[in-house]
């Protein structure tokens, strides 16, 4: 609940040693960041209270248990306490942090990322405003009791990437992660990771839940994301992700989320721009 300045800075991110809501008597506390300063890559880390990841601009990509997920403008990443984790945030990232007691509030108890409502966004935003002394005002604790209630109410989001530790299929998201306009097939992967194609075909089933081709384009949406929240032209991600044209990307992105590249974003700009 103790308000940091989202002014740039050149001391790292908070961290877990560094966060400690005890001094706060506070169910919640909420701190802004901007990035511009900040290395793109954080360490794994981990922290006692659970955190919720809020981009306000930009987008943040997370890496936590086995998967990854990308925080686009206007959504959350919630990650439960003692949940080691790391985060990748574009250069022009501004996000919000909440950290939320354990016990406080009715969240899950995995990693997902979450529908933010404009009510709840901005009572977060009201939240990171307020002074260490602000925490034992009687207003401001009926103002968390409610954030929190509404957070725990929000719908869950579909923007994961699930990635198994399993060997061989670590081994090909590595790869992918690392070149994603790379087109070998579900054949010739297997081929590379010496196994059969129905056996591979198989094990990504069991390991991640999806076929081959819808995770191959669920990372697909993701880095696309990430991208497009950084300030690449639709053009330079669909080359990027070795697409024939941005057409074809286009009719991918819009077949994920019901809705173009332009108008996905041009919904959420107005927002951004008030936080």
């Amino acid at each position: 609940m103790i308000s940091k300045s989202g002014q740039p800075s050149s001391e790292p991110p908070p961290c877990s040693t560094a966060i400690d809501l005890s001094l706060s008597h506070a169910p919640a506390m909420a701190i802004r960041m901007d990035f511009a300063d900040y290395e793109a890559e954080g360490i794994q880390h981990q922290h006692r209270q659970g955190q919720l990841i809020l981009a306000l601009h930009g987008a943040v990509t997370c890496r936590a248990e086995n998967g990854v997920w990308i925080v686009p403008p206007d959504c959350g990443f919630w990650i439960p306490g003692g949940v080691p984790h790391s985060n990748r945030v574009t250069s022009n990232a501004r996000l919000t942090y909440l950290f939320v007691e354990p016990g406080a509030a009715m969240l899950p108890a995995e990693c997902c990322t979450l529908s933010i409502s404009p009510m709840l966004r901005e009572m977060i935003l009201r939240v990171a405003e307020l002074s260490e002394n602000d925490a034992r005002d009687a207003h401001v604790d009926r103002l968390m009791r409610v954030m929190l209630d509404e957070l725990a109410l929000m719908r869950r989001g579909g923007l994961e990437l699930p990635i198994s530790d399993h060997p061989k299929i670590a081994s090909i998201a590595a790869a992918l992660l690392a070149d994603p306009s790379d087109r070998r097939t579900l054949g010739q992967w297997a081929e590379h990771v010496a196994v059969s194609e129905r056996s591979l075909k198989r094990l990504m089933i069991q390991e991640t839940g999806l076929s081959f081709g819808r995770w191959r384009r669920q990372l697909h949406l993701v880095i696309a994301l990430r991208e497009l929240a950084g300030g690449a032209t639709v053009q330079q991600v669909a080359g990027d992700l070795g697409y024939e044209s941005p057409t074809a990307f286009i009719v991918m992105f819009k077949k994920a989320l019901g809705t173009t590249p332009s108008r996905y974003f041009a919904d959420r700009a107005l927002s951004a721009e008030q936080a």
